[in-house]
């Protein structure tokens, strides 16, 4: 059996009275495309830190590849490439002398080739002697994706890497994501996107408060958690509170959760019986919005 390419075990982080990490375990196996998300303050950002040998974290253990982030932090580190949520870059450099500078600080030489490669996969390879001061903010964020994969770690964290890019880069961005996954590299994400977890992502944890407070596949996630909906719009909007519905602050619109299909015609029966007055209506699928919003009131 394979060694795990993350392990997090009984990992804790205070700063002062703050608990900002409060025991968290976690083991995610190689190859996995997994996600981790949580509201702003969650602790994922201080579990990447640790995890990337920035934060010293007050109690635990973290591994890489089976290398301990603080006893065996050159080997963890060379096996992890982490993309930062924020957009910190050298302004003095163009993007091939960054990515240059980048393989050095691992002991890499004569990388041009993979660099080559990561910026046409990129699509930077027309930004490679442009200065980093010159480009977008989405370019940027391109840049911080190939710093990160230059001395081609097998495991990659991607902390909010779609945060302000467009629409198309964004695609961009994650067919590469994907074609690194197939050729087996184990990808972290964090987003606040959450269609984007629930395409990507085979398994996801949540986190809040510190601690983690579901963990499964995705498709088990929606199952457990998301209820599919039926929203109906009504002449008489009033008539679905005393059949269960929940009626929007705007009045016109109703909604019922149900379980399965066969339980729409039952609903509609009674809303007829009520003379409700259906004008409108459409039917949900169970979505990862919905279990997230789910999971944090119960937690």
């Amino acid at each position: 059996m394979s060694i795990p390419a993350i392990r997090i075990r009984q990992v804790t982080k205070n700063y002062g009275a703050l608990k900002a990490l409060g025991g968290v375990d976690l083991e995610i196996a190689q190859g996995e495309f997994f996600g981790l998300l949580g509201p702003n303050g969650a602790g994922k950002t201080t579990l990447i830190s640790s995890l990337a040998g920035i934060v010293r974290p007050d109690g635990g253990t973290l591994e890489v590849m089976g290398h301990d982030v603080v006893t065996d932090y050159r080997n963890a580190r060379r096996n992890l490439g982490v993309v930062p949520q924020e957009l910190v870059f050298d302004p003095f450099f163009s993007v091939r002398e960054l990515l240059r500078i980048q393989s050095g600080y691992f002991g890499i030489r004569s990388n041009d080739d993979w660099i080559d490669e990561i910026l046409a996969s990129l699509d930077l390879t027309g930004k490679a002697n442009a200065n980093m001061r010159a480009l977008s903010g989405g370019m940027k964020r391109r840049v911080l994706v190939a710093q990160a994969l230059v001395h081609r770690p097998p495991v990659i964290v991607l902390d909010e890497p779609t945060a302000g890019v467009d629409v198309e880069l964004r695609q961009g961005l994650w067919h590469f994501i994907r074609k690194l996954n197939r050729d087996g590299h184990t990808i972290v994400l964090t987003t606040h996107y959450l269609e984007e977890a629930e395409t990507l992502c085979g398994r996801i944890a949540m986190l809040k408060g510190g601690r983690v407070v579901a963990l499964d596949t995705t498709g088990n996630l929606l199952r457990r958690f998301a209820k599919h909906s039926l929203r109906v719009r009504l002449q008489r909007p009033e008539t679905a509170l005393a059949l269960g519905g929940v009626v929007d602050e705007d009045g016109g619109w109703a909604e019922f959760a149900f379980d399965n299909y066969q339980d729409v015609e039952p609903v509609l029966a009674r809303l007829r019986e009520a003379d409700a007055g259906l004008v409108e209506m459409q039917l949900g699928e169970p979505d990862l919005e919905r279990v997230f919003v789910e999971v944090m009131n119960r937690a």
